[in-house]
């Protein structure tokens, strides 16, 4: 199912923590990056919490600016995002500044939750989930049901560990203040836990006054029919790829990834690459791949298109090119038209050779893009 970009926002002394333990909020940044998460915030579907900061911070969760506010009228937005709030017991302060200030306001619960919620006399949407919180339902809901394709996460720490390991955060924008907090009692940012191997990508490092803002991607594909993050990053970069391919009224426009288990990308490819005529995607891709690689038996190859399980212009179609290179897994956003293979099924004679296939179907018209000219 179609989830909400969801990008994780957190300040951060150089040791990790959140706060310290004294009786005020310990403030990690100055104005200027107070305005930046302003107009982050501004740019949004919704801002989320978790209750410990609810009942640790009492925050507003406002955008301050007016003309951010009255800007986004203009697009036809709400003035302030949807502020979510999550708990799984419910329990929190019906008094607090969160439910009173700004615009619509959700709580996503459990069902014992959502009882607990109601009595007290909580003032938003309650909504309840099941019996446990699960992340995965609550983004589903604020994606289908409220509309929200960014969403802003502003914490706790557990909030942010839990969205982490769950490889659900498509973003990171991490503010390092150059403060040291020492206090083993104090909140940190991180919990510990197992979270996805390999190396977040850093996108963007800038100094605001005298901290430090760095955006970080992930980069670990998932494993099996399990979708990381990371994997509707990788199969965008196809799309992308995509569209660099010269156009042809006889063969589509596919661009291909391959990417290795800790993120590492191995080789990029697209259709008639380099000057040749009939080369594929996920074929240009592999070819600059050392078939001797022990990464390849545990990489994904992300493909606009559906790979290719039969084709005239070369001996091996795609999906057997990719099953010989001792790849098994597949991600792709659109499956094969009948439009020059009649019932072409690349993912058939990719799951007989033990590989699974991944579509993400909310990538599908990026895939077609560059293919219109192809249609009726």
């Amino acid at each position: 199912m179609p989830l909400p970009y969801v990008l994780l926002s957190a300040a951060v002394s150089l040791d990790g923590y959140l706060d310290d333990t004294g009786p005020d909020r310990l403030l990690l940044s100055g104005p200027a990056d107070f305005d930046r998460v302003d107009e982050v915030r501004a740019s949004v579907d919704a801002i989320l919490i978790g209750a410990g900061t609810i009942r640790a911070d009492n925050p507003r969760l406002l955008v301050n600016s007016a003309e951010r506010r009255a800007a986004r009228v203009a697009d036809g937005k709400a003035e302030y995002p949807l502020k979510v709030a999550v708990s799984g017991s419910g329990e929190l302060d019906p008094a607090a500044r969160f439910w009173h200030t700004g615009g619509d306001k959700v709580l996503l619960t459990t069902d014992d939750g959502a009882l607990r919620a109601r009595a007290l006399g909580i003032a938003a949407d309650v909504v309840p989930l099941g019996p446990v919180l699960d992340w995965r339902a609550a983004l589903e809901y604020l994606h289908d049901r409220r509309g929200v394709r960014r969403l802003m996460v502003e914490g706790g720490g557990s909030v942010h560990t839990q969205l982490l390991r769950q490889e659900l955060a498509d973003e990171l924008q991490l503010v390092l203040a150059p403060l040291l907090v020492g206090d083993p009692d104090a909140p940190r940012l991180f919990g510990p836990g197992a979270y996805q191997g390999g190396r977040l990508r850093l996108v963007e490092s800038r100094p605001i006054e005298d901290v430090v803002l760095n955006r970080y991607l992930p980069t670990a594909p998932g494993t099996g029919d399990r979708v990381a993050a990371a994997d509707r990053h990788w199969l965008a970069l196809a799309c992308e790829l995509a569209e660099l391919c010269p156009p042809s009224d006889t063969a589509f426009s596919v661009g291909a990834v391959v990417v290795a288990a800790d993120g590492t990308e191995l080789a990029r490819g697209y259709s008639r690459e380099g000057g040749d005529p009939v080369v594929h995607a996920e074929e240009a891709a592999l070819a600059k791949v050392d078939p001797t690689d022990p990464r390849l038996a545990a990489a994904t190859v992300y493909s606009s298109l559906e790979p290719c399980a039969r084709r005239a212009s070369r001996p091996a179609p795609c999906a057997r090119l990719i099953l010989d290179a001792g790849v098994r897994r597949v991600v792709t956003a659109w499956r094969e038209p009948d439009t020059f293979v009649p019932g072409a099924n690349g993912s058939g004679v990719l799951a007989a050779g033990g590989a699974v296939v991944v579509v993400l179907p909310e990538y599908e018209e990026r895939a077609k893009a560059p293919n219109r000219h192809l249609e009726g």
